[in-house]
């Protein structure tokens, strides 16, 4: 017994180290385990886009532009060849008027860009940016058949485009909720950056709802997705396959990706291109108000119970917010229904709501939460115009003097104080050799010694289809502030 017992004595500290070792092998061997759990686990939770590739990427399509560049303005003579420390330069720089050059005058400028198939007719999203001033559009799909496409409509505020390709059964996109959207949740791109037709790119969710200068109508959605030149347009996809928005803008101090990529959402993009397609143009929501955003000091001395809404810094008189009540000094914290968090809130909200309809406004006045109703009027865009494109035309061919011609807005009339006269929206044949440009108006047209001013396509239309062939006949022309009389002969 006592053998054993020294036996086992002696063997102790074999039998401790061949535990440690067998301890520190299981530990080794837990580790192991532990990781490649967590190696599998990643592997499951990394996205894999290639089944969304394939079944969307059919609906993205290339577009591709011809646009007319503005030509630099001439002189209707020879300037005299002036130092410009003369005085005489100036004088000749500033009181001269210039004639802007003909179209023709320099090569086109051909501009690449993305969108996406919506319907299976043929109707196209894009970015208003892509097609702006295009004289001809080209949607490569990405089966490699092309087709011309015509603009339905164009929004430059929202940048906002609708073209539409003449075709039938064709791959459209699956549409989603940005509401949905979480911040850090993955996103997909497809688009033709530089050109290079069918590139995905992917990253995640930045933010939502960002405000950009000048841009206050649209809640962007902030990724840093890899977008360059030639994504514009193209669709912003979830793990889904669903479009939930259209990228727009990146944010670059070098002209290439940052890691600050911009897109529209799609339900706002959808409401833009409903109403062009069934009004032809975008009618937006106003109150008349000026407002500044609520800090924590300014939360205390209004006496609110937080620093949300969109302080009222300014009210515009016989504005619907006048009428309704809203004053200087009141705190807008809810519009027909919908929370105002940030004063950026308050435009886009009010932007969406159609113009004469009634809504309800709370609003803080000492202290005070309180109702109101307000009838909302219409935001008229002192930018609006329409695309000097035949791409954008109404898609009737152009008369015997080459020019298809429209009404101005009234934003046009207001800008370039004129009371008639018809918009140049395609010129070609006479009309383009004349110099006569899109984006011209014509204010009058004089046959047989007799001038007549143009208030309606119509009457122009009826004057031109009198027109023997070759007739020559005068029209007088506004471009900026100079009016000049042009005159062209009918095509025979």
């Amino acid at each position: 017994m006592s053998r054993c017992c020294s036996r086992v004595t002696a063997l102790r500290p074999r039998c401790v180290a061949f535990c440690a070792q067998t301890v520190w092998v299981a530990a080794l061997l837990l580790l192991l385990s532990l990781w490649s759990g967590v190696a599998r686990s990643a592997s499951v939770v990394l996205p894999d886009f290639t089944e969304l590739v394939a079944r969307q990427g059919a609906a993205v399509v290339n577009i591709s532009t011809t646009q007319v560049r503005k030509p630099p303005a001439r002189l209707p003579f020879q300037i005299p060849e002036l130092d410009e420390s003369d005085p005489m330069f100036d004088f000749f720089r500033k009181f001269i008027p210039r004639i802007p050059e003909a179209p023709g005058a320099d090569p086109d400028n051909q501009s690449l860009g993305s969108g996406f198939i919506i319907s299976a007719d043929g109707y196209i999203l894009t970015n208003a940016h892509v097609v702006e001033e295009a004289e001809e559009i080209l949607v490569r799909l990405a089966d490699k058949r092309e087709f011309n496409a015509v603009v339905i409509g164009a929004d430059a505020r929202s940048d906002v485009a609708l073209i539409r390709i003449e075709a039938s059964d064709l791959p459209h996109v699956v549409l989603g909720d940005p509401d949905q959207l979480k911040v850090g949740e993955w996103v997909l791109a497809i688009g033709s950056p530089f050109g290079f037709e069918q590139s995905v790119t992917a990253g995640i969710v930045s933010a939502k709802g960002r405000s950009l200068p000048d841009e206050n109508f649209v809640p962007f959605i902030q990724t840093d997705v890899a977008i360059n030149p030639g994504n514009s347009g193209g669709p912003l996809f979830n793990l889904r396959g669903e479009v939930v928005g259209i990228n727009s803008q990146i944010y670059s101090r070098t002209g290439g990706f940052m890691g600050l990529s911009f897109s529209i959402p799609i339900d706002v993009a959808m409401d833009v291109q409903n109403q062009l397609r069934t009004k032809g143009r975008v009618q937006r929501g106003r109150i008349g108000v000026s407002i500044q955003e609520i800090t924590r000091d300014l939360a205390d001395s209004f006496g609110l119970p937080r620093a949300a809404g969109a302080l009222v810094s300014a009210v515009e008189p016989d504005s619907p917010a006048a009428d309704g009540g809203i004053e200087q000094g009141d705190v807008i914290v809810r519009f027909n229904a919908r929370a105002i968090e940030s004063s950026a809130d308050l435009p886009r909200i009010v932007a969406a709501v159609q113009p004469g309809s009634e809504v309800d406004v709370e609003i803080y006045r000492d202290g005070e939460a309180r109702r109101l109703q307000i009838t909302v009027g219409e935001w008229e865009d002192p930018e609006a115009e329409p695309l000097a494109s035949s791409a954008s035309s109404t898609g009737a061919a152009p008369n015997r003097l080459g020019l298809e011609l429209a009404l101005p807005t009234p934003v046009q009339r207001r800008e370039r104080g004129i009371d008639h006269g018809l918009v140049v929206l395609r010129a070609q044949g006479a009309a383009a050799r004349a110099e006569i440009v899109p984006g011209d108006v014509v204010l009058a047209m004089v046959v047989a010694g007799r001038q007549v001013q143009l208030a309606r396509t119509e009457d122009f239309e009826g004057m031109v289809t009198t027109l023997e062939p070759g007739q020559q006949v005068t029209l007088l022309v506004q471009r900026g502030e100079i009016s000049s009389y042009v005159s062209l002969r009918a095509a025979k």
